[in-house]
């Protein structure tokens, strides 16, 4: 027979050896000579009172074999003659729509702005150190979109959307580890995604399909509401049949493209806010209810903070423990921040996005001659205060976290992961009200939450606005622009996702939609 069962492990009794087993055995009220093994399917840490424990969730085979064949396999065809689908964007979103067009008898042509995956980092060096902004190659756009150069956290709350461990056994089967698999809160780590972005793209291009990259598409032909063809930058025009518009939050040339063209567009309520950086072993030593370094069997540790302030959520958004602060801005003149980790979460600091919800409807009504790009306005607005008031370049404006709170400029700040660099700046004066009062309450709150976490060893830095877009581009049932013939609207700059994970259903789910009629 085969159990599935709940384990609960000390950390002292994780290192013994066959731990699994006894108390398998002993839940079961059976000998452990008669389990032939023992599957891990989730694990997690509980650590919110002194004694910390692993919870496993396991899969016990008692006087039955093991499955022995561990190896995840996909229908991929050859699709080199087949029927096209053009994608515009190589992110999670565009990938997964491109793979299972593949697995649908269809061929993919992928249009992305930027460079391969390896390509990037030299555009990324750039930014970091000479302060240049590459407008189509940085943190945000490239092979593997803002995914790739953004931590790999793969948590996702969005499990009715599609089949969530489809999504990750297609990661193993390109390369991810299968700790991805069992993990409560699944990561794979900056370091380690471009190999695995490279080997999405050779699977897509041995079934025959293509990707075109630096192929920035500057404009639609539509004729009669239906799609018709795609301009590029080089002036090359592509006729199409079905496009997967899968180009992210941060293309906004791609909103304002379609609103010149009077395409119906939506403004969205979205978050904005500042990246608050800890030394991690502050974070550690509250999460884990230790004084010195934390037990080495345990991961640099993570928080998850949410508060009301005035009828708005102020919540903790892509919280990369071991990590550091990295600058996102998509074009000159702007400073926007984000955060990632390394696989192994090593670095000596915690960083985390403060966010305060912002409803388009009622907190910025001074944008409403924007119409649905008001939201989009004010994001770039803040961004553009930021780029000031840090000095004119990608070094960003920063402060102690007290003195935000107290309302103090700061005399000096706190060493910090952000390589171009930090300026002392009165953000608590800077920001809107609507964003800087509800912070200063929400990290009060947070204080009161997490003993510790209210500190002047910690930074907060601006501005973080890049949480999801301000913009949503429309779609019917079958996920078909209610206008535009031929459009599919996909992922995170159509409004439908929040992270890697929902942003590649939505592309599968896109795909299959696509195809349907051609």
């Amino acid at each position: 027979m085969v159990k599935t069962i709940q384990l609960r492990v000390s950390i002292e009794e994780e290192t013994m050896e066959g731990i699994l087993k006894k108390k398998a055995a002993y839940h079961l009220h059976v000998h452990e000579k008669e389990i032939n093994g023992i599957q891990i399917i989730r694990k997690s840490i509980d650590a919110r009172k002194p004694q910390i424990y692993f919870n496993y969730k396991v899969a016990v085979y008692v006087q039955e074999p093991m499955p022995t064949n561990s190896g995840y396999t996909f229908d991929y065809k050859d699709v080199s003659k087949a029927k096209e689908i053009h994608i515009i964007g190589f992110g999670p979103a565009g990938m997964y729509a491109a793979l299972r067009c593949i697995e649908l008898g269809y061929k993919p042509i992928v249009l992305e702005r930027g460079k391969k995956v390896r390509e990037r980092r030299r555009d990324l060096r750039a930014i970091n150190q000479q302060h240049t902004v590459d407008e189509d190659s940085n943190y945000c756009f490239g092979e593997g979109g803002a995914g790739t150069y953004s931590d790999g956290k793969l948590y996702t709350r969005s499990l009715k959307r599609g089949d969530v461990r489809r999504i990750f056994e297609n990661l193993v089967y390109h390369g991810a580890t299968e700790q991805i698999l069992i993990d409560a809160h699944p990561h794979i780590g900056t370091n380690k995604l471009p190999q695995i972005v490279e080997n999405i793209r050779e699977t897509i291009l041995e079934y025959g399909g293509e990707i075109h990259f630096e192929s920035r598409v500057v404009d639609f032909i539509i004729k009669n509401n239906v799609l018709q063809a795609l301009v590029l930058k080089n002036g090359t025009e592509m006729k199409v049949n079905s496009v997967i518009l899968a180009t992210g939050h941060s293309a906004r040339d791609i909103y304002y493209l379609l609103h010149k063209k009077d395409v119906m567009l939506q403004a969205k309520s979205f978050a904005m806010g500042v990246r608050v950086e800890h030394p991690q072993h502050i974070i550690d030593s509250i999460q884990y209810h230790c004084e010195g370094e934390r037990n080495e069997l345990l991961p640099a540790a993570a928080y998850s903070l949410v508060q009301q302030v005035k009828d708005r959520g102020v919540y903790s958004f892509c919280m990369c423990p071991g990590g550091f602060i990295v600058p996102a801005a998509t074009a000159e003149g702007e400073v926007v921040v984000n955060g990632m980790s390394p696989s192994r979460r090593n670095n000596l600091y915690a960083n985390s996005g403060i966010v305060v919800e912002i409803n388009v409807e009622q907190d910025i009504p001074k944008y409403d001659h924007f119409g649905a790009l008001k939201g989009l306005e004010y994001q770039k607005d803040l961004e553009k205060l930021a780029y000031t008031a840090g000095g004119r370049s990608q070094t960003a404006p920063a402060q102690r976290l007290t003195d935000f709170v107290e309302g103090k400029l700061s005399v000096d700040l706190n060493d910090t992961s952000y390589q171009p660099g930090l300026k002392s700046a009165p953000l608590h004066s800077l920001l809107p009200k609507l964003i800087g009062s509800r912070l200063r309450t929400g990290f009060k709150a947070f204080g009161d939450k997490m003993h510790g976490y209210y500190t002047a060893e910690a930074n907060i830095v601006g501005v973080e606005s890049r949480t999801s877009s301000p913009v949503n581009i429309p779609r019917n049932e079958e996920l078909e622009h209610p206008q535009i013939k031929g459009l599919f609207p996909c992922g995170e700059g159509g409004g439908y996702a929040g992270g890697i994970v929902s942003a590649a259903m939505d592309g599968e789910r896109c795909a299959e939609a696509a195809v349907k009629g051609i």
